[in-house]
């Protein structure tokens, strides 16, 4: 009989597996406890206690007011909802809007759709680590500035943005201030009563919580116009029935990282090291590369370039050998596009375009950082000797 593979999933940063406690915790909203939160009848205040009971869980993981998180259907929604939200509710001050070159693209498209409807928008460069100057961000303010949108931690690379800093430049200045944290959930300390923001996306399937579900902090007197009219619910800053069994994982999910925050974030560097230092051992020098912040970076990312193999080929390969990686870029049409990230951090062409990103969790071990480096070199020995 033919062993099976033993598959390695180190794409977490695209999304995580559901832990079988949210399990546990979301099955009773799915069949018993269904209840609408909005109805009135005994069912209805089950959800709305729980529902109730979750943000109040989520606000304290973040540091906020329960009454200044608003649950959404995902991240993108939460940076749409900020993005658009922002410019509607502060465009008699101005129309200028500040982001970065290397934001998720639920930041970057939003931005483009802002141009379209008549906004300026200042997209900040960042240096070869990834990183944006807070002085860069200073530059580009002008009187009609009335929004800054910069990411917590970047999610091809990892690298730390300083929000604080820039936060500080915001508030000086009156601008609203909103961070992409989807990344960083979990992997940063956030405590939203210090940080000068206004508005923070969060999103539950990084953490190991479920798919669709997100959440948006709107800081007590920040202005935000909803996107979706139809219902009081959310305070009516988002009308929908909400989520309850989603909502109920996430907050399950962030009670657990909560419990274990300092193992799960040393057990993540140990992995991040072990796996490079598993590819220094069998690669030879200039055979890979790091992308990305040397010391200021989240700690559950790697992005590494490997010269002279395209990306598209290593992850291929890869994933026939059981390892899942990825490319952290956008798929068009079957084919990767080349990073914006690594593009505006202007690397080589040999780097960006064999660029690759392992990201971990808490399921993974020493022992895949070593099988998982072994499949590395198996396929760059095997690609050399062909070519």
């Amino acid at each position: 009989m033919v062993k099976a593979l033993e598959l390695i999933y180190l794409d977490h940063a695209a999304t995580t597996p559901v832990l079988p406690e949210v399990v546990e915790t979301m099955l009773p909203y799915w069949t018993g406890a269904y209840g609408n939160p909005s109805s009135t009848h005994q069912a209805g205040r089950e959800a709305r206690m729980a529902l109730s009971a979750a943000r109040d869980r989520i606000s304290a993981f973040v540091g906020c007011a329960p009454s200044e998180l608003v649950f959404t259907g995902s991240g993108t929604e939460s940076d749409n909802m900020a993005l658009f939200g922002a410019a509607e509710a502060y465009r008699e001050r101005g129309r200028h809007i500040i982001t970065t070159q290397i934001e998720h693209h639920a930041v970057l498209h939003a931005c483009e759709r802002l141009e379209q409807l008549g906004y300026e928008v200042t997209y900040v460069p960042v240096d070869r680590f990834g990183q944006v100057w807070p002085n860069d961000v200073e530059a580009a303010i002008r009187p009609d500035t009335i929004l800054i949108s910069v990411m917590y931690g970047n999610n091809e690379v990892g690298t730390l943005q300083p929000v604080e800093a820039i936060g500080r430049l915001a508030r000086e200045r009156g601008i609203c201030f909103h961070v992409d944290a989807v990344q960083a959930l979990a992997h940063v300390p956030i405590n939203l009563r210090e940080l000068p923001v206004d508005l923070m996306s969060f999103s539950a399937h990084k953490l190991n919580g479920p798919k669709g579900v997100g959440a948006l902090y709107i800081a007590k007197n920040t202005r935000v116009t909803p996107l979706l009219y139809g219902g009081a619910q959310e305070r009516k800053r988002r009308p929908a029935t909400e989520n309850t069994a989603g909502i109920a994982g996430f907050a399950k999910a962030v009670e657990i990282f909560d419990r274990n925050r300092y193992e799960v974030q040393q057990k993540m560097e140990k992995l991040r090291q072990e796996m490079v230092t598993e590819l220094e051992r069998r690669l030879a020098p200039g055979q890979f590369v790091v992308n990305g912040h040397p010391t200021e970076k989240l700690p559950h990312i790697l992005n590494v370039s490997f010269p002279g193999i395209s990306t598209e080929t290593m992850l291929m390969n890869l994933d026939l050998a059981g390892v899942m990686a990825s490319s952290g870029s956008a798929c068009t049409s079957g084919s990767l596009e080349i990073s914006h990230v690594l593009k505006a951090m202007r690397l080589p062409d040999e780097v960006t375009q064999s660029a690759i990103r392992f990201s971990f969790g808490p399921g993974n071990d020493s022992g895949q950082m070593a099988a998982a480096a072994t499949a590395v070199e198996t396929i760059i020995s095997r690609l050399r000797t062909k070519g």
